[in-house]
């Protein structure tokens, strides 16, 4: 390179340091971005489906990359090494190698990859142009070096060809879902994460517990049935002799409704049992998103939830899953009439025994276990393994409870607080 002109030199030298530069910034351009958004741009972005490609085989991909960003650092070396020589002569070559150490790091290193990370789409749509063809061009370099690096690496128990698992586990998901920001609504973020949940959560986690079901004895009188009906709030009644056991079926209120405005003679029990649609019954471990699909399929908006027995346990219908996804949207007066949980002036709660515990932890933040009973009398007979004559109190993990209110048949109210040990987030 004696002969060669100093400016040419310098030329050749920029020109090589800008082609490290561009392979260093694709191959962080093109292994940061987004598989996902990249999978979405396809269907619309030309540079996306080429990038897409060129992934498919990162191994390909990354043997091309690296072998041009190492063409280009040691050729801009020996460009480098010549030109220290025809400045300052025969031993200026490790002063070149340090100076050209440092401008690489500055400007075909660290600034270009960093653009690349911070905006990977906007450096390997264009930067494919080039890759792709570079790629068939360099392709038996390529290969040779893939032989030799994947037999490397299958003596460290790996296999290249299989590829990566890009599926999102549900955990994963959520975390995507959390993390999306501004860009997906609070509300949304809430619903779509309500609808991971739905797995793991029954539907005796949700329903309507036996002795609260409002419903149609049929051993009661005419006037006693006539007036649940009318003051009924609900769509379906379920209807039943003696106990809910004995179910019969699920009136409609509209079926109900034409039987009063009917003459006074249609008004009967046998009437109410004509009119009175087929029960549905769900077993009481049914994952409420597979309940969802299964009343979308059988065309059912209410179900009666059994157990391994055949006994009854509760009801659960259509709009208590959907009200797990979007959240209340109907109003019960009868819950608006009753708080079942009372907060206190000492950071305590009272709660009516009755509430669930799915429901507490919603309310409290609390982290009650959900695996056992579903409900706090229930879990309150649990732990104390009777029903008390008087007052008492338990713990149960991080939590107190002291029964407030109780009659011979089971506990009614409760007043429940977190204990607050020296370990606790809160006591610090």
């Amino acid at each position: 390179m004696d002969a060669t002109p100093l400016w040419l030199l310098f030329s050749l030298l920029a020109l090589l340091l800008l082609c490290s530069a561009f392979f260093s910034s694709s191959e962080t351009g093109m292994m940061a971005i987004n598989r996902y958004r990249l999978k979405h741009l396809q269907k619309k972005h030309r540079g996306a489906r080429r990038v897409s490609e060129l992934l498919e085989r990162p191994d390909r991909l990354i043997g091309v990359i690296l072998i041009g960003n190492n063409l280009a650092n040691n050729f801009a070396a020996i460009v480098a090494a010549a030109i220290a020589i025809k400045l300052y002569g025969n031993g200026s070559e490790f002063l070149a190698g340090i100076a050209l150490t440092i401008v690489m790091l500055i400007f075909a290193e660290v600034t270009p990859k960093t653009i690349a990370a911070l905006h990977p789409e906007r450096v390997a749509f264009p930067f494919s142009l080039l890759l792709k063809p570079l790629l068939t061009l360099l392709y038996p370099v390529v290969w040779l070096v893939n032989q030799v690096s994947n037999r490397l690496v299958r003596l460290f128990g790996v296999d290249p060809n299989k590829g990566s698992n890009d599926a999102l586990s549900k955990d994963e998901l959520r975390t995507v879902v959390d993390e999306s920001g501004s860009n997906i609504p609070t509300d949304n973020q809430g619903m779509l994460l309500n609808i991971l949940e739905l797995e793991d959560v029954t539907v005796d986690d949700i329903m309507v517990p036996r002795n609260e079901i409002y419903g149609i004895d049929l051993e009661d009188d005419l006037d006693t049935i006539t007036d649940r009906i009318v003051t009924s709030e609900y769509t379906r009644l379920p209807v039943f002799e003696d106990n809910i056991n004995e179910v019969i079926g699920l009136l409609h209120i509209r079926s109900a409704s034409r039987l009063l405005r009917g003459n006074a003679g249609e008004m009967s029990k046998e009437a109410i049992k004509r009119f009175a649609a087929e029960s549905y019954f769900v077993p009481e471990n049914t994952p409420l998103h597979t309940q969802l699909m299964n009343f979308r399929r059988t065309k059912h908006r209410t179900a009666l939830v059994v157990d391994e027995y055949g006994e009854v346990q509760g009801l659960v219908t259509l709009e208590d899953i959907l009200e797990e996804i979007v959240g209340d949207f109907t109003t019960n007066l009868a819950e608006e009439a009753v708080q079942d949980i009372e907060s206190q002036k000492d950071g305590s709660f009272v709660i009516d025994a009755t509430a669930t515990i799915r429901d507490i932890n919603k309310a409290t933040d609390w982290e009650l276990p959900t695996d056992g009973p579903k409900t706090l009398n229930g879990l309150a007979i649990e732990q104390l393994e009777d029903i008390p004559d008087g007052n008492v109190s338990f713990t149960l993990g991080d939590y107190r409870f002291e029964t407030v209110l109780l009659d011979e048949m089971k506990v009614i109210k409760l007043r429940a607080s977190r204990i607050l040990s020296a370990e606790s987030p809160e006591s610090l």
